[in-house]
């Protein structure tokens, strides 16, 4: 039986997308397979066989199955994971530790790579013009501390290239904006320093009835997408009868503020005691964007399942079933 191996598997995003495969795989062809670097049990409940490696280290790989039909690749440095600023973590993760799964996925004669890329390199456009395209050509800033993280992802995304036309190794290129999800850790590090992550805290104010800022422009759009979309993409990237592809992960679909601030108080706020939300023009506003999926609805037969209430209902179902599970050990 041949595996598919997902590398960044401990990470929120992988443990979404081992469960998605689990959950709509029902052949025996191929068996997944689960790395990371964080020690869990996550995967024993699911039966799934998992191994720690640092993919910096070349030598960590000989622990992993070399009967590969396919690579998903969702390991990363991110700066929203980073604390503090360590450039040099970018190049060892980004591009020395993908170089390490491009020579795994080569040695074991892998037949594709899925490959997750930031849209960082492209989302600047969404000033002029809030509909991303595929083709974009790269655009982003040399003045933060987010530059490197973005250089070290199209590098991947180059590296990949030389592999494919080099080897003949099938590459599917996925550009992701923020993945909307459910996970107990709701901080993240921006310039390096701990926050709230912003849904998260609006969500917690309007479960207490909190009042609700919307600042700048509030008919600013953006484009909503749910972790178990992405999942739906990759899933059907793994079977497609294609050589490639690169695709922008989205809905196509534009939520304004002012509509995602109405949804997250009429999905989390309890009757009587709903959040009032206040208008505050005189702030800045908010970033803007729509993924354009064409190229993943045309050759992936990819269609979003979850609208922007929809995603804020089964989001809540997540939150309620690990509050339970929490409380049930």
């Amino acid at each position: 039986m041949k595996k598919i191996v997902v590398f960044g598997a401990s990470g929120d995003t992988g443990q979404y997308f081992i469960k998605y495969f689990l959950e709509h795989y029902k052949n025996e062809k191929y068996q997944i397979v689960a790395t990371g670097t964080r020690e869990t049990d996550y995967f024993d409940q699911l039966d799934v066989p998992y191994y720690r490696v640092d993919i910096t280290n070349k030598d960590e790989f000989s622990k992993l199955p070399n009967d590969v039909y396919a690579v998903v690749d969702l390991a990363g440095a991110m700066p929203a994971r980073m604390k503090g600023y360590n450039p040099y973590k970018y190049i060892d993760v980004n591009i020395t530790g993908n170089l390490n799964i491009l020579e795994y996925c080569r040695k074991n004669n892998a037949d594709r790579i899925l490959f997750a890329q930031s849209f960082g390199d492209i989302k600047d456009y969404g000033d002029e013009n809030p509909l991303l395209t595929v083709d974009l050509p790269r655009k982003f800033s040399f003045t933060t501390d987010h530059t490197i993280y973005v250089m070290s992802k199209n590098f991947a995304v180059d590296m990949i290239e030389n592999y494919h036309q080099m080897y003949g190794l099938k590459r599917f290129i996925f550009r992701l904006p923020t993945i909307y999800l459910y996970s107990p850790i709701d901080t993240f590090y921006v310039d390096g320093v701990e926050r709230k992550i912003g849904y998260r805290f609006l969500i917690d104010k309007a479960i207490a009835g909190e009042p609700i800022e919307v600042w700048g422009d509030s008919s600013r759009v953006k484009d909503m997408v749910y972790v178990k979309d992405f999942c739906q993409m990759l899933y059907k990237a793994l079977f497609v009868n294609r050589n490639c592809g690169y695709y922008n992960v989205g809905t196509g679909v534009g939520t304004s503020l002012l509509d995602q601030i109405k949804g997250i108080v009429d999905v989390f706020g309890e009757n009587g005691k709903k959040s009032k939300i206040i208008m505050r023009p005189d702030k800045p506003n908010a970033p803007q964007y729509i993924m354009d999926i064409t190229p993943a609805v045309q050759e992936l037969g990819y269609h979003p399942q979850y609208s922007y209430l929809e995603m804020l209902q089964d989001f809540k179902k997540e939150m309620q079933n690990s509050m339970i599970s929490c409380n049930s050990r």
